[in-house]
């Protein structure tokens, strides 16, 4: 009982997923398919963050001075950047895959003038 209340933001995480996943598989709606690969993309990238966060950790610049070079030898104090870095990346592609999803969107609803797909599809 006590590891799954310590790890509470691995269900927070999967409880997002699976929110997400619900809304591209089970909605007709087009817009809240692409809210739910959006509230996806979110818990995956919220899930690299924390995973990639290390307490009491330092950022990983080395001083230059008097007793730098004792503090820079320990790098076990240093958190890693990478993924958190990777993470800015995902957030970028994120956001624009989430606006050419809306613009498709846009252009559906446009032409058939629904965003429902039993709907669509009947006028294909």
């Amino acid at each position: 009982m006590q590891s799954i209340i310590s790890s509470y933001n691995y269900w927070i995480y999967i409880l997002l997923m699976m929110i997400g996943l619900y809304a591209m598989l089970a909605k007709n709606n087009l817009v809240k398919k692409v809210i739910g690969m959006s509230i996806f993309q979110t818990a995956i990238i919220v899930f690299y963050v924390s995973t990639g966060a290390k307490e009491h950790a330092t950022i990983p610049i080395i001083a230059h001075g008097h007793g730098a070079v004792e503090a820079a030898v320990d790098v076990a104090h240093y958190a890693n950047p990478l993924p958190h870095v990777l993470m800015l990346t995902a957030i970028v592609v994120s956001v624009g895959t989430l606006g050419v999803a809306l613009a498709i969107c846009l252009g559906i609803h446009r032409r058939y003038n629904s965003l429902e797909e039993d709907e669509i599809q009947e006028q294909l």
